[in-house]
């Protein structure tokens, strides 16, 4: 009996394929650098309502082109005519063009925060292709968004903490221009950590956004610019991780505000180590998360909504 050998779509095919796969297009991708972009993808229908802090998916055929350099990808025959789908939480401008707050609510298009993963420990199928993607480029786009890390009980007068690291922000911004649209009177600090400076893509909208709220205030750390990593660098400050600056009182003093689980709810966004979870059976913790600083100081991961809540979001 003879082999069937799997061959590619022909170009025909990929048309076919797209017409009938995708049902959204990207409008506008904004580049902060050559590994993190914002996408602005449109739906064919109307946006969909959602609550700030959710996620969407979206998906490409592994019939699409992938930017390069990246890790070198060996398809399986059954995958040469399937989508690959990752889930993405979705992010906002903060501020349109004239300066007025932008919140999901009153956006056209879902604005994804994407990092370029080039190498993994399998070859990484949707960032590469997705990197590759021009503006009028096709893409599918769940209609349906799901996910529990919202802002539920939290009250007008009470105070709003986000800790973020990298893309995690994403959800962040949502959730503050949210707060900011609904007349939100406590307090709202964004932190974010990030390797590099330049990895800081919002940080423009958030410095206006800073001037333009006297309730609102963004904060950003880093850990691998040279005032991080060189002793020797004039005001070297090494290692600026989230649980380190809130257990060292750091991020209580650029706040200007005290971390009070009587009255402030904190939300937790991105790499596992930060946030400090501990899956069932694991290993223990080489280092504290901010799990592990927060309940020190009287907070809980209980699932109860109110101040003193912690909720978190890990990103892998």
């Amino acid at each position: 009996m003879n082999k069937i050998v799997a061959t590619p779509p022909t170009q025909a095919e990929i048309e076919t394929l797209r017409r009938t796969t995708y049902n959204a297009t990207l409008i506008q991708r904004i580049d902060i650098h050559e590994d993190l972009a914002l996408f602005r993808i449109k739906p064919d229908t109307q946006t969909v309502p959602f609550q700030p802090g959710q996620y969407l998916t979206l998906g490409l055929g592994y019939w699409e082109p992938r930017v390069q350099p990246t890790q070198e990808e060996l398809l399986e025959p059954k995958k040469l005519r399937k989508v690959v789908k990752r889930a993405y939480s979705i992010s906002c401008p903060m501020l349109d063009g004239l300066e007025q707050l932008a919140p999901c609510s009153e956006l056209d298009y879902y604005e994804f925060y994407v990092t370029l993963v080039r190498r993994a420990d399998a070859p990484p199928a949707l960032t590469p292709r997705l990197f590759h993607m021009q503006e009028g480029d096709r893409i599918f786009a769940s209609p349906r968004i799901v996910g529990t890390y919202v802002l539920s009980g939290v009250q007008p007068d009470e105070d709003v903490v986000f800790f973020a690291t990298g893309t995690g922000e994403a959800s962040h911004n949502a959730m503050s221009a949210e707060l900011l649209s609904r007349g939100h009177r406590g307090r709202i600090v964004s932190a974010t950590c990030v390797r590099l400076r330049r990895d800081l893509g919002y940080l423009a909208a958030q410095m206006r956004l800073s001037t333009k709220y006297t309730n609102y205030q963004y904060l950003h750390f880093t850990t691998r610019e040279a005032e991080n990593t060189n002793p020797g660098f004039p005001g070297f400050v090494g290692k600026q991780h989230l649980q380190q600056v809130v257990e060292s009182g750091i991020f209580e003093a650029a706040a200007g505000m005290k971390l009070d689980p009587e009255r402030t709810h904190v939300f937790l966004c991105g790499n596992p180590a930060m946030i400090g979870y501990q899956p069932p059976g694991a290993p223990p913790l080489s280092s504290p998360g901010m799990l592990q600083v927060l309940k020190k100081r009287g907070f809980h991961d209980h699932g109860e909504d109110g101040p003193g809540q912690i909720r978190f979001e890990k990103y892998w």
